[in-house]
């Protein structure tokens, strides 16, 4: 048997599967949730930070769901955690679908999202160990098939939204979004009635605190500040904008907690490398999910609707079929994954500014292109990396590692980009004709951790423009539909004067955004230095893997990838 094919359980295929049908349902609510964003800000009247916040709650659940899930699969079993997704699951539906609009929709929402990712971490706390448990000789290769379920959970999600979300016979936004309850169905049967194999920390009897020690404060630190953010924003709706009380109560939260694991660690200071890894993996989850919660809206407005599903869905299956070749690259073309993870880097860098200057479908075509490209391999890999390097933690490292890159998408990735769209959407119309900025200003201001507040432009005032400019571009483009054709004669000069600010402002949030796989660049590129100077990146055994030392150099008698 080939070494990519071995594997520790006779089972181990189905297990590798059910984990894939399983992310497969997350992807899928991610995808349909992209698309209905502008559904949210017609029926309710959400800026886009509002929306950023609901979009936000669909990570930052997984962190809980994560994190708690890593650090007791090794001592409850992953069986249990498999059945408190699947209730999670179906529980998230019935809370989303509550919403009406009133002051309660955020609520509804915002909770109904939390509860569906809280599913998803829970899974992920499951997946992510055992394949790494089961393919320990192929982390890389099947942790990215595994993953590959994503984005083809966003290309049903992309098609949902381009088939069922417009048009006379457009599905309510309620039913596009239940379809992920049909592979949360196929995954709880195919899960059912399995043997699960124990984590190799496990199996060598390794207490909690042994688990955590290379985690220890440093990696503890970024995950606690996480915890810290996340609290702080659910409290503060309660309180006066000018309230301290919320920053306290988080402050506490978040030291309480990085004491627990200093006591459970006696206050090991925990590996470098793991915090390195930690906040790259932030970086990621920004960059990474947090666009993709925008990259729908954004490309549909800089084109129109249609061609941003398009687009989205294209991407995702560039992403799909990409992850099933991560072992070629790995063995056949030689790079490791930290080689890979600076490569993506750069493309990702290029791609976001590619597609912030496309003007027309086909362009956009390339610039999605790249931009998909990089991202493809940026979760998976970092989750191999984990498990080769860091064994003796189990699942508690890779767990954390994910809930840190969820809880950044939630908190700074898909709020932030949702800031930006508005403070500089915003300030391209008052730089263009400041009385119509002055006449449509939002309600409520939109503020993001220690940026300047922005006074958004009104959210019906700017979808009611982009409905019918984009009729217009529909029109335009041959559409012959007399409701389009009715609604593109509505569209008034001053409609044009906002959306084209909305477009120039998109286009700057994605440069904003690049910079982030810039910053991600530059961090793998020191790792490569790092591991060339210790003889070469390879994975490593619980014997070998310390808090305190860096492991040996590879064998000289094998050559060192890079």
């Amino acid at each position: 048997m080939s070494q990519i094919n071995q594997s520790i359980t006779p089972n181990a295929k189905r297990l590798l599967w059910a984990g894939f049908t399983a992310i497969l349902a997350a992807g899928i609510g991610f995808g349909v949730r992209g698309g209905i964003f502008a559904n949210w800000a017609q029926d309710y009247n959400f800026t886009g930070t509002e929306l950023g916040m609901i979009g936000g709650a669909g990570f930052t659940g997984f962190c809980f769901g994560i994190i708690i899930g890593g650090v007791i699969v090794d001592k409850i079993g992953y069986g249990k955690l498999v059945i408190a997704a699947f209730v999670l699951h179906v529980a998230s539906a019935f809370i989303t679908f509550g919403a009406a609009p009133g002051p309660m929709a955020y609520s509804f929402l915002f909770w109904g999202m939390f509860t569906f990712a809280l599913a998803n971490g829970t899974l992920e706390a499951v997946a992510n160990p055992l394949v790494a448990t089961l393919f320990p000789n192929a982390r890389t290769h099947y942790l990215n098939i595994l993953h590959a379920s994503w984005p083809l959970g966003m290309v049903f999600g992309g098609i949902i939204g381009w088939t069922l979300g417009s048009g006379e016979n457009a599905w309510p936004w309620k039913w596009q979004l239940a379809l992920y309850l049909v592979p949360t169905i196929a995954y709880g049967i195919m899960f059912l009635g399995q043997k699960y194999p124990k984590s190799e920390a496990s199996a060598k009897g390794l207490k909690i605190g042994a688990m955590f020690k290379d985690v220890g404060l440093l990696s503890g630190a970024v995950v606690c500040y996480m915890l810290y953010l996340f609290t702080k924003g659910t409290l503060q709706p309660s309180f006066a904008a000018d309230s301290n009380v919320p920053n306290m109560i988080a402050a506490v939260v978040g030291i309480g907690l990085l004491g627990v694991i200093g006591a459970m660690t006696r206050f090991a200071l925990g590996h470098w490398l793991l915090f390195v890894l930690f906040i790259a993996h932030a970086m990621i989850g920004a960059v990474e999910l947090g666009t993709d919660g925008w990259i729908q809206n954004i490309t549909g407005a800089i084109l129109n609707p249609s061609e941003g599903k398009i687009l989205f869905v294209f991407t995702s299956l560039i992403m799909f079929g990409l992850r099933f070749c991560a072992h070629f690259i790995e063995k056949k073309i030689g790079l490791s994954p930290i080689g890979l993870l600076f490569i993506c880097s750069l493309l990702a860098v290029a791609g976001l500014n590619l597609v912030s200057a496309v003007q027309t479908f086909g362009p956009a075509f390339g610039a999605l292109a790249v931009y998909a490209i990089g991202k493809t391999f940026f979760w998976p890999t970092m989750l191999a990396v984990v498990g080769d390097r860091f064994p003796s933690t189990g699942a508690v490292a890779m767990s954390l590692m994910g809930g840190v890159g969820m809880m950044s998408a939630g908190l700074v990735g898909t709020p932030g980009l949702g800031y930006f769209k508005d403070r500089l959407a915003a300030e391209e119309l008052a730089t263009a004709a400041p009385a119509l900025y002055a006449q449509h200003q939002a309600a409520k201001p939109s503020s993001f951790l220690f940026f300047q507040e922005a006074t958004a432009i009104e959210p019906q005032v700017l979808e009611a423009a982009k409905a019918a400019a984009g009729a217009k571009k529909l029109v335009e483009l041959g559409e012959t539909d007399p409701k389009v054709v009715a609604l593109a004669a509505t569209l008034t000069a001053d409609q044009q004067t906002v959306v084209d600010a909305d477009i120039r402002g998109n286009r700057r949030t994605l440069k904003v955004d690049s910079l982030i796989p810039a910053a991600m660049a530059v961090i793998f590129l020191l790792l490569i230095f790092y591991f060339k100077s210790i003889g070469g990146y390879r994975p490593l055994s619980v014997g070998e893997a310390g808090a305190t030392a860096p492991a040996a150099p590879a064998p000289r008698k094998e050559p060192a990838s890079v």
